[in-house]
């Protein structure tokens, strides 16, 4: 049985912690994802998982033995294309990022990159959670705002501007407010990543500090496409990525309120778990894509 092979199932099924997510991951049965672990077990000795009714954990051995292996496996999957006499690109990259970045930015490039390295087979996600980048499997995540510390290593690619803006019609029939005194007379559309906080504050720079100014508010989302789309429904004051906004303020659907005092830029970055070897495709990807948000940002 092909040693790589048990390594490639052992390491899918420590990241998600599932027989089950694996086995559709790699397109195998769920038994053969069994065995193969098994097997692997079985060839060096040691038990690599816990295995329960409700999930599975990775013994002492198997987060040791899945340490060296992602580092293994991302260089055999190097070593394949070495000599090859077209030097192309191959493998799958496992991409996440904002569903506004992804729909915005990515998307409508995409094809400019693929047809570079047409031998990447990239599995891109969109999602405004945070994804747990070793567990899920993604070789680099976009993160939008400030990094906590963690064992992962960060590249910065610049920083987004933003933007505070109102529907034309909110406009039409509330007005816009010209202070921040008038701010109460107004409604804030909510943006939450978790429901449970009610309380909405409209955000601002002073010089180098960060205020914030309590507002009444009827709506409260969790997701960016929720936010433009109440937004563009006229519901009230939404502070955003002028990346998202700038076709809606171009064509005169959204307004801009207040452009003295915009929240501070949000930091971008794209983020990979540290290894010695870093596969050669996901750094040709983390190189496009930042020039694509450099390109961007000067537009």
């Amino acid at each position: 049985m092909n040693k790589l092979e048990l390594l490639r199932t052992f390491v899918r099924v420590a990241e998600l912690s599932s027989f089950t997510q694996a086995s559709e991951a790699l397109g195998l049965p769920r038994s053969t994802v069994s065995e193969q672990v098994q097997a692997l077990e079985e060839l060096l000795g040691t038990r690599l998982l816990l295995r329960t009714t409700r999930r599975v954990q990775v013994t002492p051995d198997g987060q040791l033995l899945y340490e060296r292996s992602k580092d293994m496996l991302a260089q055999m999957d190097e070593l394949e294309g070495l000599f090859r006499s077209d030097a192309m690109l191959s493998g799958r990259l496992r991409v996440d990022m904002p569903t506004a970045m992804a729909h915005n930015i990515l998307l409508p490039r995409l094809s400019e990159f693929l047809s570079l390295h047409p031998g990447i087979d990239l599995e891109i996600s969109s999602t405004d959670r945070r994804v747990d980048l070793v567990r899920e499997g993604f070789d680099c995540v976009l993160r939008i705002g400030e990094l906590p510390d963690s064992h992962l290593v960060a590249r910065n690619l610049g920083d987004l501007s933003m933007v505070n803006c109102v529907g034309a019609g909110y406009a039409r029939q509330h007005g816009i407010p010209t202070s921040l005194a008038e701010l109460h007379q107004h409604r804030l559309i909510n943006y939450v990543m978790a429901f449970g906080a009610s309380t909405a504050h409209f955000e601002y720079q002073d010089q180098d500090k960060t205020r914030t100014v309590a507002m009444p508010h009827s709506v409260t989302v969790n997701n960016v496409q929720a936010y433009e789309a109440a937004c563009l429904g006229n519901l009230g004051i939404v502070q955003s990525p002028r990346m998202g906004m700038r076709k809606h303020l171009l064509r005169g659907d959204l307004i801009e309120i207040l452009p003295e005092f915009r929240p501070a830029p949000m930091k971008i970055s794209l983020v990979y778990a540290h290894r010695r070897h870093l596969p050669e495709r996901c750094r040709v990807f983390m190189d496009w894509f930042q020039g694509l948000i450099e390109l961007h940002n000067a537009a």
